[in-house]
Order: structure tokens, then sequence, then C-alpha cells
């Protein structure tokens, strides 16, 4: 390559940098829709002397519409305030005996400070923490047969969570995550877990569009 060509490659670098620079710094909203799954760890149950002694979990398809705006932007790191809401609307339930209803829904809403690292290049990694709330609207079924005792709650939830965007053509990115909601527990009366507080963890992927 001789000096000339190396010269009108720079330029092309910088211009094309200069350009996505000058987009990005327009796009000051983003709107993401995400699917994924949730995971919660088993729990045991206390005094139960039956076969399974656990609150089993599925792994709900669950959905994430999340609303953001830039706050901050330096070539090195992003700062955004984002509203991530969360539906997990089938969370299947298992246990030993008949002391859990069928299954719940679960809904977290919390607002959060997201920083992406290197927000101006085509992938850039974030990290988020928030809070909010989670509400639980459980079946009004136990699992095998009779009218579940328990209610539906709403709790305090703290966020956290990490990802990736990879922007793939012009104002519109994708994105996968993994956010943990710790939340207060589902209502109970029949298994009695001693728990006060849950891990949710959100995992999932989706497209990401920069307005």
């Amino acid at each position: 390559m001789s000096g000339k060509q190396a010269v009108f490659a720079v330029l092309a670098v910088v211009i094309t940098f200069l350009a996505a620079s000058a987009a990005a710094q327009e796009e000051k909203n983003e709107l993401t829709g995400v699917v994924g799954r949730i995971f919660i760890s088993d729990q045991g149950i206390q005094g139960a002397t039956y076969f399974n002694p656990f609150v089993r979990s599925g792994k709900g398809l669950t959905f994430e519409v999340n609303y953001a705006r830039r706050l901050l932007m330096t070539p090195i790191f992003g700062v955004s305030g984002e509203v991530p809401a969360v539906f997990n609307l089938d969370e299947d339930l298992n246990s030993g005996s008949d002391v859990v209803p069928k299954d719940y829904k679960q809904i977290f809403v919390t607002p959060a400070v997201r920083v992406n690292l290197f927000p101006y290049t085509a992938v850039s990694p974030w990290l988020s923490f928030g809070g909010g709330f989670a509400h639980f609207s459980e079946n009004k079924d136990l699992l095998y047969y009779g009218t579940n005792p328990g209610s539906s709650t709403t709790s305090g939830a703290i966020q956290g969570g990490a990802g990736l965007d990879v922007r793939l053509w012009h104002r519109f990115s994708i994105r996968g995550e993994l956010r943990d909601f710790w939340s207060g527990t589902p209502d109970f009366p029949l298994a009695n877990t001693g728990k006060t507080r849950q891990h949710n963890y959100f995992v999932g992927g989706g497209v990401v569009w920069h307005f």
C-alpha cells in the first residue's frame, strides 16, 4: 500500500467513526424487546417428611420491555436511565405434596442506571443496577386438588444485570443479557421454606431500537 492509499484508508476510518458517533449522539432513546427464561432455585420445605420435600420452580417463558434514555455519553462509557419491565406469566410449580399452587405469575418493574462501555462502537458490554417492585399472582388451585390458601403479594425488588449490545444495522442492535431480580417470595402457607427473599435469574435475548 502506498503512502497516499494509507492516508485515504485512515481518513475513511476516521470519517466512518465520526459519522457513527454523530448518529449515536442523535439517538438518545432506546426501546428494547427481550424474550427469555427465569430460573429460580429449589427451596426445601421445613418439617416436611414426604418424598420430594421441595418447592420446585419451572423455567417460565418471560418477556421484557425496556425503555432507556441516554444521560451521559463519552467515547469510553455511556450512562443511561432505564426501566426494565419483566413479565413471567406462567411459572409452573412442583412438590411432593399438595402444598403449592399449580403456578403463578411474576411481574418485575425496576428503574435502573445502566453503564455501557464503548457506546459508539459496534459491540458494547454493559452493567445495570436498580430497584423497584415485584408482584406475584397465584393460581387459585393447589397443585393436585383443593383451593390455594395463599394470596397475591407485592414486595420490593433489587435488580442487577449485565449484557452485551451488538449493532446490526442502522438504528437496530441485538442484545443478550442476564438480570437477577432479588425479591420477596410468593405466599405459600402450606410450604414454609423459611425464606423471605429469592433470586429470580432472567436470561434472554432480543432487539434494541435506537431513536
